[in-house]
């Protein structure tokens, strides 16, 4: 649909009251006029997607094929590895852990059942210590080898970790399962932070969040998808679990073909590398219109810039500016991962157990968990640009805490009332519905949108570590929190979604459609800080309108 401009607007040829009219009636920004077209008739009408001032037509660019290509090469190979290599540990536990003993045994050293265990904890825990090493890799990967770059290089962990899986049987070597699973680990922590920052860094800003947001969607369906190869009857058997366990070659070949053909990060070709001409390329083949707003825009950011280097963590940490936005993406990265939803898919079958699900159906129930937390980030996907960023995260942390209070309350009854255990199985595809909701992608989204070019790579390592360690720290304490606190279990993980969704609505500012100098400001007004100097930009903001001549 489109509206007239008011007549008396254009009469009173009113630059400001002309734009302070569209954006506030048709939810657009008028930002660039150019100089040939001024003068012309002035024929106004704006819409939600086209801005017409003085015969000019500025459209928001949309989705584009070569970013649609962008997004599924980078991701195929990223984050869809991470849901992946999450899910295909799972099902082959049993045949792992006899793996393990019969290794020992052929060596003389029959191990008794504990610490057959604890071998298997050390092998599922060793990803998440791998994914920190990775995550501490990935900036300065990125900054050295490019956004793509980095990813395309970041296969050569991933490789070499599903040679040894797959030769491990053929060895006897439990040891090279467990090398395999650390490497795996560094390929999932690189990517998890290369690519949110890739597809930021790629995306139009009104897209930004719903590209980002992808990321969650490939690590969804990388879950789903490990969790079919994972039945029984695909590689899930006792004479294929290395065969799944080695299927994860098979995206990183993939992407390894796809991916060079994508663009690299225009941000990064313009500020971090200097070359305009290989920025106005890239920007036009990710765009489908003009590109010369968003060309002054990074014009701008550069100049700003200067020389300045990316910084490390020590110096992100000493930058008292950035101490607000550093604790909200640590928190915020923290009550991801603590927040007990990867725990289902670590030791899925111990939660059912206690839902009292039969073992035969287990499998099953745990691909339903997968369909669930996919399903949800498709639909938050199309949300996210509408909802915004800071209702998603701290709406999905209420309602996992809800349901975490009706868990508890099911497992508790489910010997005294008959079809609690049922109840008890709702709540987790409900609790992981909550997840994919929310949590699940705008967590990766905030250092994006919160930190500038320089800085953003450091903000990823310590975000990512922050993950990681978390993770860890849950895989290795879940199965304690379960043999003692038993149908209690889920009570720790609802105390830290509450806590996380008080943080997220007190101190996170909305970021959606807004530019970071616009976000930065918001955090100079929160912190009083009135007479404080903008961080990065000397110069002050401009009216939108200032290029316009009437």
């Amino acid at each position: 649909m489109f509206a007239e401009v008011p007549r008396a607007l254009v009469n009173d040829r009113s630059p400001s009251a002309l734009v302070s009219w569209a954006f506030h009636s048709c939810s657009v920004t008028v930002r660039i006029i150019p100089r040939e077209l001024l003068g012309s008739p002035c024929l106004c009408r704006c819409s939600r997607t086209d801005v017409f001032i003085m015969g000019e037509s500025v459209k928001r660019a949309g989705w584009t094929r070569t970013l649609a290509f962008t997004v599924c090469s980078a991701a195929i190979g990223g984050t869809f590895q991470y849901g992946y290599n999450i899910s295909i540990i799972n099902a082959p536990t049993a045949h792992v852990q006899s793996f393990i003993n019969a290794s020992c045994v052929r060596r003389g050293a029959a191990l008794d059942p504990a610490r057959v265990t604890l071998v298997w904890t050390l092998a599922v825990s060793v990803f998440p210590l791998g994914g920190l090493l990775g995550s501490l890799l990935a900036g300065p990967m990125a900054v050295r080898c490019g956004r793509r770059g980095a990813l395309l290089l970041n296969n050569m962990f991933l490789l070499l970790g599903a040679l040894l899986a797959l030769s491990c049987r053929a060895a006897g070597s439990f040891e090279m399962l467990i090398t395999a699973r650390l490497l795996v680990g560094i390929n999932a922590g690189v990517s998890m932070n290369v690519q949110p920052m890739y597809f930021g860094e790629s995306a139009p800003k009104h897209l930004r969040g719903a590209v980002a947001f992808s990321s969650a969607v490939f690590t969804a369906l990388g879950i789903l998808m490990g969790q079919l190869a994972g039945l029984t009857a695909v590689l899930g058997s006792e004479e294929r679990w290395h065969y799944l366990l080695s299927s994860n070659a098979l995206p990183g070949l993939l992407q390894l073909l796809l991916l060079p053909c994508c663009p690299e990060s225009p941000r990064f070709l313009l500020i971090d590398r200097g070359d305009s001409d290989a920025c106005a390329r890239a920007l036009a083949r990710l765009r489908s219109g003009s590109t010369a707003a968003e060309m002054e825009e990074l014009l701008q950011e550069q100049a700003q810039a200067g020389d300045a280097q990316a910084k490390t963590i020590w110096q992100l940490f000493a930058d008292r500016s950035l101490r607000r936005q550093l604790c909200i993406v640590m928190t915020a990265s923290s009550v991801m991962m603590l927040c007990g939803n990867d725990s289902i898919y670590f030791y899925a079958s111990y939660i059912f157990q206690q839902a009292g699900i039969p073992s035969a159906s287990i499998q099953y129930v745990t691909v339903g968990t997968g369909a669930c937390e996919f399903l949800s980030a498709v639909t938050c996907n199309l949300l996210i640009e509408r909802v915004g960023r800071r209702p998603l995260l701290a709406g999905g942390y209420l309602l996992m805490s809800c349901w975490a209070v009706v868990f508890t309350v099911a497992l508790s009854l489910q010997d005294a009332v008959p079809g609690m255990p049922y109840l008890s199985m709702t709540c987790v595809f409900a609790y992981i519905l909550s997840f994919g909701m929310g949590p699940a992608g705008v967590t990766g989204i905030l250092p994006a949108e919160l930190f500038q070019q320089t800085e953003r790579p450091a903000a990823y390592m310590i975000a990512g570590s922050m993950m990681w360690l978390c993770l860890f720290l849950v895989g290795m304490a879940f199965p304690f929190i379960v043999a003692g606190l038993g149908q209690f279990c889920f009570l720790p993980f609802c105390g830290v979604c509450v806590a996380g969704c008080v943080f997220i609505s007190c101190s996170l500012p909305e970021t959606k459609g807004r530019t970071l100098a616009e976000i930065t400001a918001e955090f100079q007004k929160r912190s009083g800080a009135a007479n404080g100097q903008p961080r990065y930009a000397e110069q002050p903001q401009t009216d939108p309108t200032e290029h316009i001549q009437m």
